[in-house]
């Protein structure tokens, strides 16, 4: 049903004129406008995080949860890229009272994220570059699948925060990124993008391996030797934010979460 609404969604792309003027809400979307070569055609950005300083010029709209209307209406945008989290459901409702375009991604695997490359080069009037990093894409993760895989799936906590104690769903896109790695979301089987969890459930489903990005906190499972991943010092910290940007360079994020795992064969 996803790959029709794509689909239909790019149909509707190629037929309307490319946005001269797009405001985007969301880091990793500003990102993939710099992956396009599109820059020029950016005239705003929702900021959250260190920018890329090819987009240091660009002009800003607010932060996460801060979106300043009167500063993006003044920019007179013909395109918004829309990140659901990035604006409450009460402001993207109004930006829709203005009747300014939008386009909401929110993709929930790597190969969705691949399609919205071709779908944002197509609004963008980059149909070329969206095809390239499309291609680029799909063909680095049929390698990382390749080079990584597993006959018996890699159970994994992926820990986002520890207090309270928050991980990744199956339908949040680093899931696909660690079954892409060989490896299996200990908490695949909840819906939720960020589902918060008790220590009892994890030891319950006992991990082979428990990674997060602060060495801070795996500290505390240490308290818990009956851990498989304890047991075996299968404790490790991802060293860069990567996978919380859905763009391009997802990918080389990716590679680095299957080396970081693949000591664990």
């Amino acid at each position: 049903m996803r790959g029709v609404l794509l689909a239909l969604l790019l149909l509707q792309a190629t037929s309307l004129a490319a946005a001269e003027r797009v405001v985007s809400l969301a880091p990793s979307l500003s990102e993939i406008v710099l992956e396009l070569g599109a820059t020029d055609k950016l005239v705003g950005v929702l900021d959250g995080g260190e920018r890329p300083a090819a987009l240091a010029h660009v002009p800003s709209v607010g932060r996460y949860g801060n979106l300043e209307m009167e500063t993006l209406l003044a920019l007179q945008p013909d395109l918004l890229l829309v990140w659901p989290g990035s604006v409450s459901a009460a402001q993207r409702e109004q930006l829709q009272g203005f009747g300014i375009p939008m386009l909401v991604l929110e993709p929930r695997s790597l190969d969705e994220l691949a399609r919205q490359f071709l779908l944002i080069g197509e609004r963008l009037g980059r149909p070329e570059a969206g095809r390239r990093l499309h291609d680029r894409f799909v063909a680095g993760l049929e390698a990382l699948r390749t080079r990584y895989r597993r006959n018996e799936p890699l159970p994994v906590f992926y820990q986002v925060w520890d207090a309270p104690l928050y991980t990744v769903g199956g339908r949040q896109i680093i899931s696909d990124a660690l079954q892409v790695c060989g490896a299996r979301n200990l908490f695949a089987d909840l819906d939720l993008p960020a589902p918060k969890v008790s220590v009892e459930a994890v030891l319950q489903r006992d991990p082979a391996l428990i990674i997060t990005g602060d060495a801070r906190q795996l500290q505390s499972w240490q308290r818990w030797p009956q851990l498989r991943a304890v047991r075996r010092e299968q404790l490790r910290v991802l060293p860069d934010k990567g996978l919380e940007r859905p763009s391009f360079q997802m990918l080389a994020a990716t590679a680095r979460l299957c080396e970081v795992l693949a000591p664990a064969r």
